[in-house]
Protein backbone atom coordinates (compact mmCIF):
# COMPACT_ATOMS: atom_id res chain seq x y z
CA UNK A 1 0.00 0.00 0.00
CA UNK A 2 1.48 3.40 -0.89
CA UNK A 3 2.58 5.40 2.17
CA UNK A 4 0.09 8.17 1.42
CA UNK A 5 -2.90 5.82 1.11
CA UNK A 6 -5.16 5.25 4.09
CA UNK A 7 -6.56 1.78 4.69
CA UNK A 8 -10.23 1.92 5.74
CA UNK A 9 -11.40 -0.87 8.04
CA UNK A 10 -15.00 -1.30 9.22
CA UNK A 11 -15.63 -2.91 12.61
CA UNK A 12 -19.05 -4.25 13.65
CA UNK A 13 -19.03 -3.35 17.35
CA UNK A 14 -17.43 -0.81 19.70
CA UNK A 15 -15.83 -3.48 21.88
CA UNK A 16 -13.68 -4.64 18.97
CA UNK A 17 -12.68 -1.04 18.22
CA UNK A 18 -11.64 -0.46 21.83
CA UNK A 19 -9.36 -3.48 21.78
CA UNK A 20 -7.79 -3.19 18.36
CA UNK A 21 -4.46 -1.53 17.79
CA UNK A 22 -4.09 1.79 16.00
CA UNK A 23 -1.87 1.56 12.94
CA UNK A 24 -0.38 4.43 10.94
CA UNK A 25 -2.45 5.11 7.84
CA UNK A 26 -5.39 2.98 9.03
CA UNK A 27 -8.79 4.51 9.70
CA UNK A 28 -11.54 2.59 11.44
CA UNK A 29 -15.25 3.12 10.82
CA UNK A 30 -18.26 1.51 12.48
CA UNK A 31 -20.52 -0.74 10.38
CA UNK A 32 -22.50 -3.81 11.43
CA UNK A 33 -24.21 -4.23 8.01
CA UNK A 34 -27.64 -3.28 9.42
CA UNK A 35 -27.39 0.25 7.98
CA UNK A 36 -26.07 1.70 4.72
CA UNK A 37 -22.25 1.60 4.63
CA UNK A 38 -20.52 4.71 5.98
CA UNK A 39 -18.33 4.89 2.85
CA UNK A 40 -18.53 3.64 -0.71
CA UNK A 41 -15.22 1.79 -0.45
CA UNK A 42 -14.02 -0.03 2.67
CA UNK A 43 -10.77 -1.95 2.30
CA UNK A 44 -11.46 -4.48 5.07
CA UNK A 45 -15.06 -5.26 6.08
CA UNK A 46 -15.15 -7.20 9.35
CA UNK A 47 -18.45 -9.00 9.61
CA UNK A 48 -20.49 -9.28 12.80
CA UNK A 49 -21.02 -12.75 14.19
CA UNK A 50 -24.05 -13.61 12.06
CA UNK A 51 -27.08 -15.58 13.19
CA UNK A 52 -28.50 -15.43 9.65
CA UNK A 53 -27.09 -14.78 6.20
CA UNK A 54 -29.40 -11.86 5.44
CA UNK A 55 -26.88 -9.08 6.34
CA UNK A 56 -24.48 -10.43 3.70
CA UNK A 57 -26.63 -8.71 1.05
CA UNK A 58 -25.42 -5.34 2.39
CA UNK A 59 -22.01 -6.04 0.80
CA UNK A 60 -23.50 -5.18 -2.59
CA UNK A 61 -23.51 -1.52 -1.43
CA UNK A 62 -19.75 -1.27 -0.94
CA UNK A 63 -16.51 -2.20 -2.68
CA UNK A 64 -13.80 -3.88 -0.64
CA UNK A 65 -10.46 -5.63 -0.77
CA UNK A 66 -11.27 -8.17 1.94
CA UNK A 67 -14.35 -9.36 3.82
CA UNK A 68 -13.29 -10.94 7.09
CA UNK A 69 -15.71 -13.30 8.83
CA UNK A 70 -15.37 -14.15 12.53
CA UNK A 71 -16.83 -17.63 11.84
CA UNK A 72 -15.08 -20.77 10.63
CA UNK A 73 -18.04 -22.07 8.64
CA UNK A 74 -18.84 -20.47 5.31
CA UNK A 75 -21.37 -22.87 3.81
CA UNK A 76 -23.90 -21.08 1.61
CA UNK A 77 -22.08 -17.74 1.66
CA UNK A 78 -20.47 -17.87 -1.79
CA UNK A 79 -23.87 -17.70 -3.50
CA UNK A 80 -24.71 -14.48 -1.62
CA UNK A 81 -21.50 -12.53 -2.19
CA UNK A 82 -21.29 -9.86 -4.90
CA UNK A 83 -18.70 -10.19 -7.65
CA UNK A 84 -15.15 -9.23 -6.83
CA UNK A 85 -15.21 -10.11 -3.12
CA UNK A 86 -12.32 -11.81 -1.36
CA UNK A 87 -13.67 -13.62 1.68
CA UNK A 88 -11.64 -14.97 4.61
CA UNK A 89 -12.96 -17.13 7.43
CA UNK A 90 -12.15 -16.98 11.14
CA UNK A 91 -9.32 -19.47 11.41
CA UNK A 92 -7.87 -19.43 14.93
CA UNK A 93 -10.91 -17.80 16.54
CA UNK A 94 -13.17 -20.71 17.52
CA UNK A 95 -11.26 -23.99 17.27
CA UNK A 96 -10.25 -24.23 20.92
CA UNK A 97 -13.68 -23.23 22.24
CA UNK A 98 -15.40 -25.75 19.97
CA UNK A 99 -13.02 -28.47 21.10
CA UNK A 100 -13.73 -27.58 24.73
CA UNK A 101 -17.46 -28.06 24.23
CA UNK A 102 -16.97 -31.32 22.35
CA UNK A 103 -14.85 -32.65 25.20
CA UNK A 104 -17.42 -31.41 27.75
CA UNK A 105 -20.18 -33.32 25.96
CA UNK A 106 -18.08 -36.47 25.80
CA UNK A 107 -17.13 -36.35 29.48
CA UNK A 108 -20.67 -35.53 30.59
CA UNK A 109 -22.03 -38.51 28.67
CA UNK A 110 -19.27 -41.01 29.41
CA UNK A 111 -19.33 -40.22 33.14
CA UNK A 112 -23.17 -40.05 33.20
CA UNK A 113 -23.09 -36.58 34.75
CA UNK A 114 -26.59 -35.79 33.48
CA UNK A 115 -28.02 -38.69 35.50
CA UNK A 116 -26.11 -37.66 38.62
CA UNK A 117 -27.23 -34.06 38.24
CA UNK A 118 -30.86 -35.21 38.07
CA UNK A 119 -30.25 -37.21 41.26
CA UNK A 120 -28.84 -34.09 42.91
CA UNK A 121 -31.93 -32.07 41.98
CA UNK A 122 -34.07 -34.75 43.66
CA UNK A 123 -31.81 -34.83 46.70
CA UNK A 124 -30.96 -38.44 45.95
CA UNK A 125 -27.60 -40.02 46.85
CA UNK A 126 -27.26 -43.03 44.55
CA UNK A 127 -25.44 -45.76 46.45
CA UNK A 128 -25.98 -48.56 43.98
CA UNK A 129 -22.74 -49.84 42.44
CA UNK A 130 -22.58 -48.43 38.93
CA UNK A 131 -19.65 -48.43 36.52
CA UNK A 132 -19.88 -45.75 33.86
CA UNK A 133 -18.25 -46.05 30.42
CA UNK A 134 -15.59 -43.36 31.02
CA UNK A 135 -13.01 -42.40 28.41
CA UNK A 136 -9.93 -44.45 29.28
CA UNK A 137 -9.43 -47.33 26.84
CA UNK A 138 -12.62 -46.43 24.93
CA UNK A 139 -12.60 -46.41 21.13
CA UNK A 140 -13.06 -42.75 20.08
CA UNK A 141 -13.36 -41.58 16.46
CA UNK A 142 -12.88 -37.94 15.43
CA UNK A 143 -14.37 -37.33 11.99
CA UNK A 144 -12.73 -34.33 10.34
CA UNK A 145 -9.16 -33.24 11.00
CA UNK A 146 -9.15 -29.53 10.31
CA UNK A 147 -8.46 -27.01 13.04
CA UNK A 148 -11.37 -28.15 15.22
CA UNK A 149 -10.67 -31.86 14.82
CA UNK A 150 -7.03 -31.41 15.74
CA UNK A 151 -7.90 -29.46 18.87
CA UNK A 152 -10.40 -32.13 19.90
CA UNK A 153 -7.79 -34.85 19.49
CA UNK A 154 -5.25 -32.87 21.53
CA UNK A 155 -7.71 -32.54 24.41
CA UNK A 156 -8.80 -36.17 24.30
CA UNK A 157 -5.31 -37.67 24.34
CA UNK A 158 -4.57 -37.18 28.09
CA UNK A 159 -7.72 -39.18 28.98
CA UNK A 160 -6.26 -42.33 27.45
CA UNK A 161 -8.82 -43.42 24.82
CA UNK A 162 -7.88 -45.33 21.68
CA UNK A 163 -8.09 -42.47 19.21
CA UNK A 164 -8.67 -42.64 15.46
CA UNK A 165 -9.11 -39.66 13.15
CA UNK A 166 -10.74 -39.67 9.73
CA UNK A 167 -10.77 -37.35 6.72
CA UNK A 168 -12.15 -37.60 3.19
CA UNK A 169 -9.17 -39.69 2.10
CA UNK A 170 -6.53 -41.83 3.75
CA UNK A 171 -3.29 -39.88 4.30
CA UNK A 172 -0.77 -38.74 6.90
CA UNK A 173 -1.53 -35.29 8.31
CA UNK A 174 1.24 -32.71 8.57
CA UNK A 175 1.49 -33.41 12.31
CA UNK A 176 2.26 -37.07 11.56
CA UNK A 177 -1.12 -38.55 12.47
CA UNK A 178 -2.42 -41.28 10.20
CA UNK A 179 -5.90 -40.40 8.97
CA UNK A 180 -8.39 -42.93 7.74
CA UNK A 181 -10.73 -42.36 4.80
CA UNK A 182 -14.51 -42.17 4.77
CA UNK A 183 -14.57 -45.80 3.71
CA UNK A 184 -12.32 -46.74 6.63
CA UNK A 185 -14.68 -44.89 8.99
CA UNK A 186 -17.78 -46.73 7.76
CA UNK A 187 -16.03 -50.10 8.06
CA UNK A 188 -14.78 -49.35 11.59
CA UNK A 189 -18.00 -47.83 13.01
CA UNK A 190 -19.14 -50.99 14.86
CA UNK A 191 -16.08 -50.76 17.12
CA UNK A 192 -16.58 -47.10 18.12
CA UNK A 193 -17.71 -46.11 21.60
CA UNK A 194 -17.72 -42.39 20.73
CA UNK A 195 -17.93 -40.68 17.31
CA UNK A 196 -17.30 -36.92 17.18
CA UNK A 197 -18.28 -34.99 14.05
CA UNK A 198 -16.00 -32.02 13.26
CA UNK A 199 -16.42 -31.69 9.50
CA UNK A 200 -17.40 -28.63 7.45
CA UNK A 201 -20.79 -28.70 5.75
CA UNK A 202 -20.24 -29.48 2.07
CA UNK A 203 -22.19 -31.41 -0.55
CA UNK A 204 -20.06 -34.43 0.41
CA UNK A 205 -20.78 -34.21 4.13
CA UNK A 206 -24.43 -33.14 3.99
CA UNK A 207 -26.48 -36.05 5.29
CA UNK A 208 -23.43 -38.30 5.75
CA UNK A 209 -24.77 -39.45 9.13
CA UNK A 210 -27.87 -41.22 7.92
CA UNK A 211 -29.72 -44.41 8.75
CA UNK A 212 -27.00 -46.57 7.23
CA UNK A 213 -24.23 -44.78 9.16
CA UNK A 214 -26.10 -44.94 12.47
CA UNK A 215 -27.12 -48.58 12.01
CA UNK A 216 -23.46 -49.55 11.95
CA UNK A 217 -22.79 -47.97 15.33
CA UNK A 218 -22.90 -50.33 18.30
CA UNK A 219 -25.58 -50.19 20.98
CA UNK A 220 -25.12 -47.33 23.49
CA UNK A 221 -22.43 -45.64 21.40
CA UNK A 222 -22.28 -41.84 21.62
CA UNK A 223 -22.49 -39.50 18.61
CA UNK A 224 -21.33 -35.91 19.22
CA UNK A 225 -22.02 -33.24 16.59
CA UNK A 226 -20.15 -29.92 16.83
CA UNK A 227 -19.98 -29.38 13.06
CA UNK A 228 -23.25 -28.44 11.33
CA UNK A 229 -26.77 -29.77 11.84
CA UNK A 230 -27.36 -30.97 8.26
CA UNK A 231 -24.33 -33.29 8.47
CA UNK A 232 -26.77 -35.63 10.25
CA UNK A 233 -30.24 -36.60 9.05
CA UNK A 234 -32.46 -35.59 11.97
CA UNK A 235 -35.23 -38.10 11.26
CA UNK A 236 -32.64 -40.87 11.32
CA UNK A 237 -31.30 -39.65 14.68
CA UNK A 238 -34.84 -39.83 16.06
CA UNK A 239 -35.11 -43.38 14.75
CA UNK A 240 -32.16 -44.42 16.93
CA UNK A 241 -33.37 -42.85 20.21
CA UNK A 242 -32.90 -45.34 23.00
CA UNK A 243 -30.30 -47.45 21.20
CA UNK A 244 -27.68 -44.73 20.64
CA UNK A 245 -26.77 -41.64 22.68
CA UNK A 246 -26.47 -38.18 21.13
CA UNK A 247 -24.78 -34.93 22.18
CA UNK A 248 -25.79 -32.20 19.73
CA UNK A 249 -24.53 -28.64 19.66
CA UNK A 250 -26.05 -28.20 16.21
CA UNK A 251 -29.32 -29.48 14.77
CA UNK A 252 -31.37 -29.44 11.59
CA UNK A 253 -33.55 -27.40 11.71
CA UNK A 254 -31.96 -24.92 14.05
CA UNK A 255 -33.39 -24.21 16.51
CA UNK A 256 -35.39 -27.38 16.95
CA UNK A 257 -39.15 -26.87 17.29
CA UNK A 258 -40.26 -26.78 20.92
CA UNK A 259 -42.08 -30.12 20.68
CA UNK A 260 -39.36 -32.00 18.82
CA UNK A 261 -38.73 -35.51 20.23
CA UNK A 262 -34.97 -34.94 20.57
CA UNK A 263 -35.52 -32.36 23.34
CA UNK A 264 -36.77 -34.87 25.89
CA UNK A 265 -35.36 -38.13 24.56
CA UNK A 266 -33.36 -40.33 26.94
CA UNK A 267 -29.64 -40.28 26.23
CA UNK A 268 -29.77 -37.01 24.29
CA UNK A 269 -28.03 -33.77 25.33
CA UNK A 270 -28.57 -30.57 23.34
CA UNK A 271 -26.71 -27.27 23.54
CA UNK A 272 -27.89 -24.24 21.49
CA UNK A 273 -25.03 -23.93 18.95
CA UNK A 274 -22.93 -22.73 21.87
CA UNK A 275 -19.49 -24.09 20.93
CA UNK A 276 -18.06 -20.68 20.03
CA UNK A 277 -19.52 -18.97 23.09
CA UNK A 278 -16.28 -18.50 24.97
CA UNK A 279 -14.57 -15.31 26.12
CA UNK A 280 -11.51 -16.51 24.21
CA UNK A 281 -13.25 -15.30 21.03
CA UNK A 282 -12.66 -11.57 21.67
CA UNK A 283 -8.85 -11.57 21.95
CA UNK A 284 -8.51 -14.09 19.14
CA UNK A 285 -10.68 -12.02 16.81
CA UNK A 286 -8.61 -8.93 17.64
CA UNK A 287 -5.41 -10.82 16.78
CA UNK A 288 -6.88 -12.05 13.48
CA UNK A 289 -8.05 -8.60 12.35
CA UNK A 290 -4.76 -6.99 13.34
CA UNK A 291 -2.86 -9.64 11.38
CA UNK A 292 -4.97 -9.08 8.26
CA UNK A 293 -4.68 -5.30 8.50
CA UNK A 294 -0.90 -5.57 8.95
CA UNK A 295 -0.59 -7.75 5.88
CA UNK A 296 -2.67 -5.47 3.66
CA UNK A 297 -0.71 -2.40 4.85
CA UNK A 298 2.53 -4.00 3.68
CA UNK A 299 1.16 -5.37 0.41
CA UNK A 300 0.94 -9.01 1.48
CA UNK A 301 -1.91 -11.33 0.65
CA UNK A 302 -4.48 -11.85 3.43
CA UNK A 303 -4.60 -15.15 5.28
CA UNK A 304 -7.35 -17.78 5.33
CA UNK A 305 -9.03 -16.77 2.07
CA UNK A 306 -11.70 -19.34 1.24
CA UNK A 307 -13.81 -17.58 -1.42
CA UNK A 308 -12.96 -15.29 -4.34
CA UNK A 309 -15.93 -14.20 -6.42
Amino acid sequence: MPASQTLVVSLPDPQLRQRIRNFPDVRYVAWDLSTPPPEAHIDVVVLPYLSSMRPIHALTQVSSRLVQSPALGFDGIAALLPAGVTFANGVGVHETATAELALTHVLMAQREMHRMYRDQMRGRWETEDRFVPGLADREVFVVGYGGVGREIVRRLEPFGPRLSAFASRRHIADDGRQLGSTGDLIAALPSADVVILAVPLTERTRGMVDRGFLSRMSDNALLVNVSRGPVAVTADLVGEIGRLRFALDVTDPEPLPANHPLWSAPGVAITPHAAAGSRAMGPRMVALVESQVSRLRTGEEPLHVVIRT
